[in-house]
């Protein structure tokens, strides 16, 4: 019942605003107002799914007059999308070759036998992986380690039950905490990330480099994540158990049954290697040939396309990638980035961006330090709530006006709004890997809340020092 009032309030809504006697703003301003407000609507009510959501704009735009089919669908196909498809075909294939699990496996390796080690080795293993593949899939992949660890563990020592369970409580939050924050540190790792570059790219025309972004955000990421072990670790869930040879055994037992690295992953992690470093590298690329004009979405296609091209063994299907393992990508997020760079562009053209900065210009007495802080709050908050995607699509406009009425460099109030999106650590259904090791049964919600709203509120302060600190030496 809940779902279908949420699915007609939407539309409800629209078709009301549309029929006012007078005006709310001007004719075209209302039309986008009111397809604007239904696309909200449902995003956070997600009477269906988010990706459908995002689909609207190619109906009812057309419809109402706002642009062309051709006009609004030119935004699903924005470089960016391709840049994150890209992204998403690599973590595809290590996932495939499980050279992710491998990777994570030998990182678990070298933090030792302590309980508070193996905690931190498995947040740091699954924050590494979280930068280049999905953070649900992440989480899937140290999971399950994770619970074979806390199983042993319990079989072999006699510690009290208390001790047990605080270690199997930092263990889950940890591992999700560390895959919400491991994203963070590329333009690939969120989501969130890749809609701001999409929005900046086509609105203002600033471009982020893939490396430039790294020198910001894996700093970043490592403050966030030594912060989040000392909340979760060391505050709100010690276990004091000490030495666990349990943990080494089963690291070792895992590492054996992967067997030998194969042909398929030495190529894979060739081909993945040789993508970071163009990224890393573009820019001296271009210095050396300026006509290649060569750019992060190009390279991504480059090493995505090798993986299907590029022969590793004998027989029918001699490749990595077949297309058929195209049927595991995210396709939804990439129609999300194509609806929200749709929606943020018609409320640019409409002139809703012009209006919020025409306003906020005129208050004189509203200080941006504070304005700031009551944005990435709110968003941190928020995000515990609706999607982190659909948050950033509909706030980015927003925060580009309030940015250029306070006259404030444009980057110094969007990046760390969109940060602020991807930091949900407080309740289960705000992220796929809070919900994930919430399933596990050994974590409640009181439990994460706890551990959650203090680092939330750790977050908003390592993103403004962040913002005011290091991001004027990089941006």
């Amino acid at each position: 019942m809940k779902q279908l009032l949420a699915l007609a309030l939407g539309p409800i809504l629209a078709v009301s605003i549309l029929l006012l006697p007078e005006p709310l703003f001007n004719p075209i301003m209302d039309k986008i107002f009111a397809a604007s407000l239904w696309m909200v609507i449902w995003w956070i009510t997600e009477a269906v799914s988010i990706s459908i959501t995002a689909l609207l704009p190619i109906v009812i735009f057309p419809l109402l007059g706002v642009g062309t089919i051709g006009q609004v669908t030119v935004h699903y196909a924005n470089p960016i999308v391709f840049l994150f498809f890209g992204g998403f075909v690599i973590a595809l294939a290590l996932e495939k070759v499980a050279l992710h699990k491998r990777m994570a496996l030998h990182i678990l390796r070298l933090t030792g036998p302590k309980a508070n080690g193996v905690i931190f080795g498995f947040m740091l293993a699954t924050a590494l992986l979280s930068m280049w593949i999905s953070n649900t899939a992440s989480t899937v992949v140290m999971l399950p380690m994770a619970l074979s660890v806390y199983k042993l563990v319990k079989k072999k020592t006699q510690k009290n039950k208390k001790k047990l369970q605080r270690f199997a409580v930092s263990l889950m939050l940890g591992i999700a905490a560390a895959a919400n924050i491991g994203g963070m540190a590329t333009l690939i790792g969120t989501p969130p990330n890749s809609v701001m570059l999409a929005f900046l790219n086509e609105q203002y025309q600033l471009d982020i480099g893939f490396f430039q972004w790294m020198t910001f955000g894996v700093p970043l990421s490592a403050l966030l994540l030594a912060v989040a072990y000392w909340i979760i670790v060391r505050w709100a869930y010690p276990s004091g158990l000490g030495l666990l040879d349990s943990a080494h055994d089963i690291i070792e037992d895992e590492l054996h049954a992967l067997g030998p690295i194969k042909r398929k992953e030495r190529t894979v992690l060739a081909l993945f290697l040789m993508t970071v470093l163009g990224w890393v590298i573009r820019g001296q690329i271009n210095a050396l040939w300026p006509n290649l004009s060569l750019t992060d979405t190009h390279i991504a296609m480059l090493g995505a396309l090798a993986l299907f091209v590029v022969p590793v063994q004998k027989g029918t299907k001699p490749c990595v990638l077949q297309w058929e393992d195209t049927a595991k990508l995210p396709w939804g997020i990439l129609i999300l980035f194509g609806g929200g760079l749709a929606l943020a562009n018609a409320l640019a053209q409409g002139g809703f961006i012009d209006a919020i900065q025409a306003f906020i210009s005129q208050q004189d007495q509203w200080s941006p330090v504070l304005i700031l802080i009551a944005l990435v709050t709110l968003v941190l908050f928020l995000t515990e709530l609706m999607s982190n995607v659909a948050l950033v699509t509909v706030f980015l406009p927003v925060i580009a006006g309030i940015a250029l009425g306070l006259d404030q460099p444009l980057m110094a109030m969007v990046i760390p709004v969109t940060l602020a999106s991807s930091c949900a650590f407080m309740l289960p259904m705000a992220t796929p890997p809070n919900a994930i090791v919430f399933a596990s049964g050994h974590v409640s919600v009181s439990q994460m809340v706890r551990s959650g709203f203090w680092l939330n509120l750790m977050s908003l302060i390592v993103i403004l020092l962040t913002n005011y600190f290091l991001l004027p030496l990089i941006f």
